[in-house]
């Protein structure tokens, strides 16, 4: 059960602090008082990006970008906010847009799996359950489910790379521009960080799973 229990505890810490940070700094007004949408027109501008659009999304955390459509998508609080925290989101989704004009190479290989993981999510979790209940008759039925999931798995870790350099382009940006004053600078980067724990969770949550189904499957081979 450690496999489960102690990524579900770090999920639940990293959460809970992330929202903690998300509150305290949605409250901490920016001194230049841009809105995030302003930041993000401003940053994309200057770094010479003119064919992305910044639109404002229904829900809370729903921030994104969209290389299909090129849009940077923020949520009402982020798009109308003025405050440090929508500075820190809207920067970073378009770190995402400029990942995309720089022909990013972690971004593009992520891009390139998603028609394989979306196709892997959708099946995976029946073939694992067939696969368990049929162990001893039908083992390979959960490896090719150890596959799918190996892939959904992948595409977690691919994330990581992608973004923290989001995040990274983005502080590089607020900080040189003077888009954050010295005291604000700092909760920037500390509410990124928190957000990106939150991808650094899901994919160790995902290495266990993997672990788990990968232990019962050798543990069938063994009992043969």
């Amino acid at each position: 059960m450690l496999y489960f229990i102690v990524p579900l505890l770090l999920s639940f810490l990293v959460s809970w602090r992330f929202k903690s940070k998300i509150k305290e700094y949605s409250q901490v007004g920016l001194a230049n008082r841009l809105t995030g949408a302003e930041i993000a027109e401003k940053m994309l501008r200057e770094n010479g990006i003119y064919d992305v659009r910044v639109l404002s999304t229904d829900g809370q955390l729903t921030d994104h970008y969209n290389p299909t459509d090129k849009t940077v998508n923020l949520s009402h609080d982020v798009y109308y906010g003025r405050s440090v925290m929508a500075a820190a989101v809207a920067a970073h989704e378009c770190g995402h847009a400029v990942q995309h004009a720089n022909s990013y190479a972690w971004l593009n290989f992520r891009s390139s799996m998603v028609p394989v993981v979306s196709f892997a999510s959708n099946w995976v979790q029946w073939i694992l359950l067939g696969g368990v209940l049929l162990v001893n008759k039908f083992p390979m039925l959960l490896l090719g489910g150890i596959v799918l999931f190996a892939l959904t798995t992948l595409f977690s870790l691919v994330t990581l790379p992608v973004e923290f350099d989001a995040s990274r382009r983005a502080l590089n940006w607020l900080n040189e521009r003077g888009m954050v004053r010295d005291n604000e600078g700092p909760m920037t980067k500390d509410a990124l960080k928190w957000a990106a724990m939150t991808y650094v969770v899901a994919a160790i949550a995902s290495v266990a799973t993997l672990l788990y189904y990968l232990q019962i499957f050798m543990g069938s081979r063994r009992e043969e």
